[in-house]
């Protein structure tokens, strides 16, 4: 799994009077969209046979939208998708998928989840996978800026001004390269515009409604959808939520506190392992012990290839998912007990190598975030707040700061985040574990306040971002409830329903040769480092 670069940010509080309205151009579009391209977007796709080991049956077609929804002359883009058909005499019709991002592709994850559900649930649904508008198969495919994070960058933490020169030019470079480049799309690669994309989806499928299933950013994506084009929901599931109310500045600062807690929930998981990892029992001097790792990589790379920022892209999937535990403890205790750097690169060539897909995943990361809504533009509020937040959370917050940093410098204005308080819709269902990091507990009680008849399961004293779907029977009792009948739990408290998290993972024998639901699924999800 050579995959990085695209899962989502975090929780923020900011007063939900900053929030505007749908853009008015968007609905507009919407109007003329219905008028002018009804028929041809209705037309039948052809669907091909794409199969994989994994997903035999799975088919594959295309299908052209506007770049532009406003205007019915726009040019013409290409949206890849895929599909798992239908096998019961009972349909409920197509069921959407999106592993988040932004910049994911969600063509493998329809065979995911068809394959995942219950036969007889599955059976009932068209389960249809797309990737977003610049992403993967679809056309064009954004690649800003080649080589982006090849190693070895500079550390992260800019302790130094010539540190901060450094990463500086970086972001700079990527925000130009960017907008020399793809100055005529840019200004379309925002939430709204996806969100207008699954609506030629819908037509072109010839569906009066849709059902929905978004991971991370694909519960915001889908909350876009849903209050662009209430009517036309039918069921609506979100795992691993986005607080909308946070995008994107604020959501990233929350996001760093909470992977500094996951970041030593996962020490203390090694101490409480010792006797494997020969680490020590005390999760405070252990985590002294990986700070010391990195000061010694930041001055000598394993490898010349895993410095100090690429430690951090090494162990931050740890933060989306504890089964990768086992490997990064046996790589930690590897450079520490033994000066054995072998398992380290092995590690992140595993985890945090960022191929072109990677690279692409990134570009429409960026190009989504920056343009949808407002960012920092002066650095020295940047500069500021990340110090202040790096003083009680160190893990990742520098990391994460530069990595959305060419927002401070984006050829493009931002939007306005979309308002997605809805009263409109039928009952969602959103699943939330109460120690997420990507997306913190706080988004999935703040979009159950905003979706009105909405569902909250929460997955107590889980850290896993992307519950359902990985095991866990109790969450996955009620998605398949869910989607089989339109059925959701109730309670008068918080969470209408709680269902306890699974272990934490053992560390690895030598009979773990096998992936788990949870790695697939993981795997499809991405993180971004």
């Amino acid at each position: 799994m050579k995959k990085r670069a695209t899962a989502l940010c975090g929780a923020a509080a900011v007063l939900a009077g900053l929030m505007t309205a749908v853009p008015a151009d968007a609905e507009a579009g919407t109007a003329t969209a219905e008028r002018t391209t009804r028929s041809a977007d209705a037309a039948k796709l052809a669907w091909k046979k794409c199969g994989t080991e994994d997903y035999p049956t799975l088919q594959c077609a295309s299908l052209k939208v506007r770049l532009d929804h406003s205007n019915p002359y726009s040019e013409r883009i290409t949206i890849a998708l895929s599909r798992i058909p239908h096998t019961s005499e009972t349909y409920q019709g197509p069921l959407l998928v999106n592993p988040g991002g932004p910049g994911g592709s969600g063509l493998t994850l329809a065979g995911f989840v068809a394959s995942s559900l219950p036969k007889e649930v599955a059976a009932q649904y068209d389960v249809i996978g797309f990737d977003p508008r610049g992403v993967g198969d679809s056309k064009p495919a954004l690649d800003c800026r080649p080589g982006h994070f090849a190693p070895v960058r500079p550390d992260s933490v800019p302790r130094t001004p010539s540190l901060e020169e450094a990463s500086l030019a970086r972001v700079q470079a990527f925000a130009e390269e960017c907008g020399k480049k793809y100055e005529d799309v840019l200004p379309y690669i925002d939430t709204v515009s996806a969100a207008q994309d699954i609506d030629a989806i819908r037509r072109a499928l010839g569906a009066k409604k849709i059902n929905y299933f978004g991971y991370s950013y694909g519960t915001y994506l889908g909350a876009v959808y849903a209050k662009l084009y209430p009517e036309r929901v039918r069921r609506l599931v979100f795992d691993s939520i986005v607080d909308p109310t946070g995008v994107w500045y604020d959501a990233n600062l929350d996001q760093d506190y909470a992977f500094d807690s996951r970041h030593k929930a996962f020490m203390a998981w090694v101490a409480k392992y010792d006797a494997t990892y020969k680490l020590g029992t005390d999760p405070d001097k252990i985590e002294a012990k990986w700070y010391a790792m990195r000061a010694a990589l930041a001055k000598k790379p394993a490898d010349n290839t895993v410095g100090a920022s690429e430690l951090e892209d090494t162990f931050l999937p740890g933060g989306y998912y504890n089964g990768y535990w086992p490997y990064l403890a046996e790589a930690f205790a590897a450079y520490v007990n033994d000066e054995n750097d072998d398992p380290l690169v092995e590690a992140y060539q595993n985890f945090a190598a960022v191929d072109a897909a990677g690279d692409n995943g990134y570009s429409i990361y960026t190009a989504v975030e920056c343009r949808d809504a407002p960012w920092p533009r002066d650095w020295n509020q940047w500069r500021h707040d990340n110090w202040k937040v790096h003083k009680k959370a160190p893990f990742m917050t520098w990391s994460n700061a530069w990595y959305n940093a060419p927002c401070a410098f984006w050829p493009m204005d931002s939007l306005e985040p979309v308002d997605v308080a809805n009263d409109s819709l039928p009952p969602a269902l959103l699943f939330q574990a109460t120690d997420d990091a990507a997306t913190p507990y706080e988004g999935g009680v703040t979009v159950h306040h905003l979706l009105q008849d909405s569902s909250l399961v929460v997955e107590q004293d889980g850290g896993n971002h992307g519950i359902t779907l990985s095991g866990n029977t109790c969450l996955d009792q009620h998605l398949a409830t869910y989607l089989s009948t339109g059925e959701v739990p109730r309670s008068d408290g918080e969470a209408d329903a709680v269902c306890e998290a699974l272990p934490d993972p053992k560390p690895l024998t030598a009979q773990d040769n096998s992936a788990s639901r949870g790695a697939k699924l993981h795997g499809l999800l991405g993180f971004r480092g």
